[in-house]
């Protein structure tokens, strides 16, 4: 191990360990004449020893406050589990890649559910675009950015009991708030008393101790427009899609009002410090896009030197992606986002099993498979194809396997780490999946 790596944030009491060996060093030069009879001026004998002492009481204090500050953040409880996944998180998961994943919708929160057991270096970039649902209403009537996404986000990065994650999503059922959940409403609280959306997310992901960072794209409160191939131009991010359907015309392109919002600073701070960006999964012109065409987003994630890595939805959408292959998905960004160049996407070749299938083929959504065409046109991008049986059925919902899908990126994210070696990258690997197989 490098002295380098021993001296990044862990426990944080590295310090005060090194802080009390001074103080010891400084105890042994005062009391030096009487164990090995070495001369010492009197006045720097007492100095010394009482600044060794001072030091010895100041190093056993904060060190002892940072262990027991950490034990208070698992409820106070000494289990052995609980210290022992703390010990995990602060010392292994602390040194895992920096990974920005830009999205929204079901698909970002399973994601990130996968990640946060790789590496705690996780920000999460999120939509604001939404305008439907609980979030939309709140957005409408509070005035306030729509919460829906980011509380996924926060929920999934957070290390919470069950109950407390079934009481965030729960949703009432009768009277006024019919269809809206409680977590949407605890957001709405925190940011009646903040400064602003973001510092009301920061209190939230503080409250229910995140792993990593969730942030709105911008705070700003952004429109999302389509233009359909007939030339009609809807408003309204729910909307696109079912105008789409209705009037049987694809999405041409998709574009922000006010088209000069500007990203959240300290998302274009990660996206710069990234060893990997992620797109995706989510719905494509409604989830990834309108992160990426709010200004300074795309600059960003160009002249970042991070990997960047596409993934490609498991099925298509009705009403945005009819159609579409995995070169599809990806030309559409292409064709919005022209300045980012894509190193990797990840696509499943994995087939789903009829019964969970033909829930799908009823609502006009089909599995989007790689094709020799997709090959072709990845290889003449250059862009490096990852693909893999990548499909998980919970309930009859096709998802990503979130774990497999992780390794992924993780492996992608410690090639891209500056300063590993190659056997510290093949160890870690090794180490996360004995993690998994246990």
């Amino acid at each position: 191990m490098k002295a380098v790596d021993w001296l990044k944030p862990g426990l944080q009491i590295k310090r005060w360990i090194i802080l009390g060996l001074i103080g010891v060093l400084l105890l042994a030069y005062s009391l030096s004449y009487y164990f090995v009879g070495m001369t010492v001026n009197v006045g720097l004998q007492i100095i010394g020893g009482l600044l060794g002492v001072l030091l010895i009481y100041i190093a056993l204090y904060f060190g002892l406050r940072s262990l027991l500050k950490d034990i208070h953040k698992i409820g106070g409880n000494l289990d052995k589990g609980k210290i022992n996944k703390m010990i995990y998180d602060k010392k292994v998961l602390a040194k895992g890649p920096k990974i920005v994943v830009i999205g929204g919708g079901t698909g970002l929160s399973i994601l990130l559910r996968g990640l946060k057991l790789f590496t705690s270096n996780i920000t999460a970039i999120v939509t604001v675009a939404d305008d439907g649902g609980g979030s939309g209403k709140l957005r409408e009537d509070l005035g306030m950015l729509p919460p829906g996404d980011i509380r996924n986000c926060i929920i999934a990065l957070a290390e919470m009991e069950p109950t407390m994650e079934k009481l965030l999503q729960y949703r009432f059922q009768e009277g006024t708030l019919k269809g809206q959940s409680f977590g949407n409403l605890f957001i709405a609280s925190m940011n009646g008393i903040s400064g602003n959306f973001e510092e009301a997310i920061k209190k939230m992901s503080e409250v229910l101790a995140v792993t990593g960072k969730v942030y709105p794209v911008t705070l700003e409160n952004i429109t999302l427009y389509g233009v359909l191939n007939s030339g009609t131009v809807v408003k309204g991010e729910s909307n696109i899609p079912k105008k789409s359907i209705e009037e049987n015309s694809p999405i041409e392109r998709v574009f922000i009002k006010p088209k000069v919002a500007e990203g959240l600073k300290e998302a274009i701070e990660a996206i710069g410090n990234a060893d990997v960006v992620v797109l995706g999964p989510g719905s494509l012109y409604t989830s990834i896009l309108p992160n990426l065409l709010v200004k300074n987003i795309e600059e960003a994630i160009a002249q970042s030197f991070a990997k960047k890595v596409y993934i490609s939805n498991m099925m298509t959408q009705p009403g945005e992606t009819d159609g579409y292959s995995v070169i599809g998905h990806l030309e559409a960004i292409m064709k919005h986002c022209p300045k980012i160049e894509v190193d990797f996407v990840i696509a499943n070749n994995g087939e789903i099993v009829e019964n969970a299938y033909e829930k799908y083929q009823q609502e006009g959504a089909s599995l989007v498979k790689i094709t020799q065409e997709d090959r072709g046109k990845l290889k003449e991008y250059e862009i490096s194809l990852i693909e893999d049986n990548l499909v998980e059925i919970k309930r009859d919902y096709v998802r990503h396997d979130a774990v497999k899908l992780s390794k992924i990126i993780v492996d992608i994210g410690l090639e891209e780490t500056k300063g590993s070696s190659p056997s510290k990258k093949i160890a870690t690997l090794k180490h996360l999946d004995r993690k998994f197989q246990d």
